[in-house]
């Protein structure tokens, strides 16, 4: 009861909490059943497209989002990426064609390009920053209800009743989270609110990164690499191993992220960003390994709740540290660079895997073993690298 008592914890908080859920339970309905959806129309050897693209103008559109979330408000950034989630939800039965299929993916990626960009900005406007990792941990915990919700209730649907169903239930999802937000109050300053014209979505280069976040950008990318892996080669992994329903490992892995999100957030507030990266670092690399190993379906679940638990500590101390490093006036540009690195690591990660598994079963040790190398690599930086830029810093 100590989150409502606090007065820290406000209506707009919980509200933002449940258009978020509402949101990932959107997109992650669709991603058990989008891999055989893709197959029906012919395009089997596209699969890793499905995350790549997606991520790819997701990724493209968090510079446009960052500087919109600063000039013209949290809240119109948050209902455009809600309403291009309502409208591909609603279209995807009406694609016939690869091709067709693919350019809807694309056109789908604008959504968490804008939605969560806003969402967190929003979060650091009216949360302390003493609190901030507790905050992002509470919000994590919708988004994670969301994800773990989202591939179980598509797949039944699906399977209840059509792929067609599922679609437009996932549409239908996307318009309460666009209506939710109808009912919040925007945060952004009103001196420093602009009316939206096309000028600001003209660039400059330093309006694309913030220099300040660089660090966590790094891990971000390095940590979200295996997760693009995962998202492109566990529904076909699931089926090798004779699990029916293809949402099962998204689910073990999001109720495990659940679950330590509860305490992640408050663990770096006391213990430091740092220190609970490399933790959640070394169990990603660890999670990976078995599922190199994972040839029963009890070791493919084990790894599933040590790859939660890992990304349960990552996402809210990444978030956190962000904004802690982020100027007040350029917060929505620095949540959209880290953005930016989250969507490289997980498209790069969805296209190299595709590519690499190319619909061989025994290539998929070789696929989990690039996510293995990846998230070492991030334990390497988070050890030697951080602590040698904080150093140069300070001789500076």
């Amino acid at each position: 009861m100590r989150f409502f008592k606090n007065s820290i914890y406000s209506a707009g908080f919980w509200l933002m909490c449940l258009s978020s859920f509402l949101f990932f339970i959107s997109f992650n309905m669709l991603l058990p059943e989008l891999p055989d959806y893709l197959t029906r129309l012919g395009g089997a050897d596209y699969k890793g497209f499905i995350i790549a693209l997606f991520t790819l103008t997701a990724g493209i559109s968090r510079p446009f989002s960052g500087k919109l979330a600063d000039t013209v408000g949290r809240i119109p950034v948050m209902v455009f990426g809600s309403l291009v989630c309502f409208l591909c939800g609603f279209f995807y039965p009406w694609v016939t064609t690869v091709a067709g299929f693919l350019l809807l993916r694309l056109l789908h990626g604008f959504s968490t390009g804008f939605k969560p960009t806003g969402t967190a900005a929003f979060i650091a406007d009216i949360i302390p920053l003493q609190r901030r990792g507790e905050a992002m941990g509470l919000l994590g915990v919708a988004g994670s209800l969301g994800m773990a919700a989202g591939p179980v209730v598509g797949s039944l649907i699906t399977n209840q009743f059509s792929l067609e169903t599922m679609f437009y239930c996932s549409s239908g999802a996307a318009l309460l989270s666009l209506a939710v937000q109808g009912t919040m109050t925007e945060t952004l300053p009103q001196a420093q609110r602009e009316r939206f014209s096309w000028r600001l979505l003209r660039l400059e280069w330093n309006e694309v990164l913030e220099p300040q976040v660089r660090a966590p950008a790094i891990v971000t990318l390095l940590c979200l690499f295996p997760f693009g892996i995962v998202l492109t080669v566990i529904p076909d992994q699931s089926q090798l191993l004779g699990i029916a329903n293809k949402g099962l490992f998204f689910t073990f892995f999001t109720t495990a992220s659940l679950l330590v999100r509860l305490v992640a957030g408050r663990a770096s507030d006391t213990y430091g960003r740092v220190p609970i990266l490399r933790a959640s670092a070394a169990l990603l690399a660890f999670s990976m390994i078995l599922l190199i190993v994972a040839n029963s379906v009890p070791i493919f679940l084990a790894a599933a709740v040590i790859f939660g638990l890992a990304a349960g500590l990552n996402s809210p101390t990444l978030y956190a540290w962000t904004i802690d490093l982020s100027h007040e006036q350029r917060r929505g540009r620095a949540v959209a660079t880290m953005y930016i690195a989250l969507e490289a690591g997980i498209g790069l990660g969805a296209l190299l895997s595709g590519w690499l598994y190319g619909n061989i079963a025994s290539h998929l040790p070789y696929v989990h073993a690039l996510g293995a190398i990846a998230t070492l690599a991030a334990l390497a930086y988070l050890l030697w690298g951080v602590r040698a830029e904080e150093r140069v810093r300070a001789t500076a």
